[in-house]
C-alpha cells in the first residue's frame, strides 16, 4: 500500500511545518517523534538531536490503530510529532493518536518537506567581504556565498536551491560572476550549471575533475592550481587538494579556507568515492594534501567545509566552521603519521552516499534529470566523511 491508497480523513488533525519543527529543535524544546516510515529507510536517515526523542514503527502496522507495545513507548505528557516520507500515511497515524487521547501533530510534506530546509547564516570573520554559509539540515550540505563591491561568487551551491542563491545575490546588490565546485560531489546533484544558465555567471570546474570525463551542456571554465579569481574587492586563489577525489579543489579568501570534502571540521574525507578500488592510494595522496596545502597555514585560518554531520556543533553565530589551530587540538587525525592516518581512514568508512553513483555521473553531465528526479536522487544523508569517530578525540 502507498500513500495514495490510504484512506480519506475526514477531520483534519494539526500539522506542523518543517521549518516549525526545525525552529523547535533548535530552541532546545524536548521533542518527541514518531517516524512511520520503513525501517530501511529510518536506517538510512531520520532527523536527530540531542534534544529528540525519536521512535521508527512503519506506518503499514499501523492501519488498523495503535499496537500496545508502541503505546507503551509513546509520553502521555508530550506532543508528539509524526511523520513519513511526503505526509499523506504521517496525518492518518497521527489521527489514529488523536482519538486514543494523545497530544499529537503531523510534519507536512514529510521528509521530502524536511530536504526543503535551507538556511543563510553570514560568518562572523574579517574579511573585505560578506561571507554567507547555506546549511541544509536534512543533509548536512553547506554552500557559501562570497559577494564584494557589487559581484558574488557562489561555491558548490546545490540545483535544489539555485534560486535562494540568485534572490539573496539580488536582495544585497550584487550579480553573481561566477558558481564554483570545490570537486565532483557524489551526495548531492551541483548547482554550477543551474546557476549559470540562469545568470551571468561562469561556472568552474579544475581541469583535474574536467579531466574525469565532464560533458556539460553549456561552457565552463577550467581553472588550474595556482589559478586566482576576482569577485569585487577579493580574490579566490585555486588550491588543488587531492585525496577524496582526483579533482578536489580548496577556495581561499582572505584567512578563509574553502575545503569542500578535504577536511571538515570533524573528521575527514573518505576515499573511495571516485575510485573504490584505489582507496588506499587515494587516502595517501589525502594525507599529502593535508600537511602539506593545508595544515601549513596559520592556527587563525578559518576551515569552512561543505558538509557537517549530526556530531557537530554550530558556532556561536550558527556557522559550522572552525579554526585550523581548533582542528589541530580536536583532530587526532591530523596529527597521525601516514601509515596510522592511512589505515584510519580505510577501516572505518562509513556506508557510500544514496544513488552516489548516479550522483556523479549527471554532475559530469552524462545523465540529465528533470528538477523533481534530481532532488529525489539525493534525499539522505550525505556520508562523504570518514567516520569522526575514530578522527576526533
Amino acid at each position: 500500500m502507498t500513500e495514495e491508497d490510504l484512506p480519506a480523513i475526514e477531520d483534519d488533525v494539526e500539522s506542523i511545518t518543517p521549518k516549525q519543527l526545525k525552529e523547535r529543535i533548535d530552541s532546545r524544546e524536548n521533542v518527541f517523534i514518531l517516524d512511520a516510515r520503513s525501517e530501511g529507510d529510518f536506517d538510512e536517515w531520520h532527523i536527530e538531536g540531542e534534544n529528540v526523542e525519536i521512535v521508527n514503527y512503519p506506518y503499514f502496522q499501523l492501519l488498523d490503530g495503535i499496537p500496545k507495545d508502541l503505546l507503551a513507548d509513546l509520553p502521555e505528557d508530550q506532543k508528539i510529532t509524526v511523520l513519513c516520507a511526503k505526509g499523506g500515511s504521517s496525518e492518518m497515524v497521527a489521527e489514529n493518536l488523536e482519538e486514543e487521547g494523545y497530544d499529537v501533530d503531523h510534519l507536512e510534506r514529510g521528509m521530502k518537506g524536511w530536504a526543503r530546509i535551507y538556511e543563510y547564516t553570514e560568518l562572523n570573520i574579517d574579511v573585505d567581504a560578506t561571507i554567507a554559509q547555506y546549511q541544509r539540515p536534512s543533509s548536512g550540505c553547506l554552500a557559501y556565498l562570497v559577494l564584494s563591491n557589487g559581484e558574488a561568487a557562489v561555491i558548490d551551491p546545490l540545483r535544489a536551491f539555485t534560486d535562494d542563491y540568485i534572490q539573496d545575490v539580488r536582495n544585497l546588490g550584487a550579480e553573481l560572476t561566477y558558481a564554483l565546485d570545490t570537486h565532483v560531489h557524489a551526495d548531492h546533484i551541483s548547482g554550477i550549471r543551474a546557476v549559470a544558465e540562469q545568470t551571468d555567471a561562469t561556472a568552474i570546474m579544475l581541469e583535474a575533475a574536467a579531466a574525469r570525463g565532464v560533458e556539460y551542456d553549456r561552457q565552463y571554465e577550467a581553472v588550474e592550481d595556482g589559478d586566482t579569481l576576482t569577485v569585487g574587492n577579493v580574490e579566490i586563489d585555486v588550491i588543488h587538494t587531492p585525496g577524496h577525489t582526483t579533482g578536489m579543489t580548496a577556495y581561499e579568501v582572505g584567512n578563509v579556507l574553502f575545503t569542500g570534502d578535504g577536511l571538515f571540521t570533524e573528521s575527514v574525507a573518505r576515499p573511495d568515492l571516485e575510485d573504490s578500488e584505489a582507496a588506499r592510494d587515494a587516502a595517501r595522496t589525502l594525507y599529502e594534501s593535508l600537511t602539506e596545502k593545508v595544515l601549513t597555514r596559520s592556527d587563525d585560518t578559518v576551515v569552512a567545509p561543505a558538509h557537517f554531520s549530526d556530531s557537530a556543533t554550530p558556532n556561536d553565530d550558527g556557522a559550522y566552521t572552525a579554526t585550523l589551530g581548533e582542528l589541530r587540538e580536536t583532530m587526532d587525525a591530523l596529527s597521525m603519521d601516514e601509515d596510522a592516518f592511512v589505515e584510519f581512514i580505510v577501516s572505518d568508512m562509513p556506508p557510500r552516499p544514496a544513488n552516489y553513483e548516479a550522483i556523479i555521473a549527471t554532475n559530469l553531465g552524462r545523465e540529465s534529470l528533470g528538477d523533481e528526479e534530481a532532488f529525489e536522487l539525493e534525499l539522505g544523508p550525505n556520508n562523504c566523511a570518514a567516520s569522526e569517530e575514530a578522527l576526533t578525540n
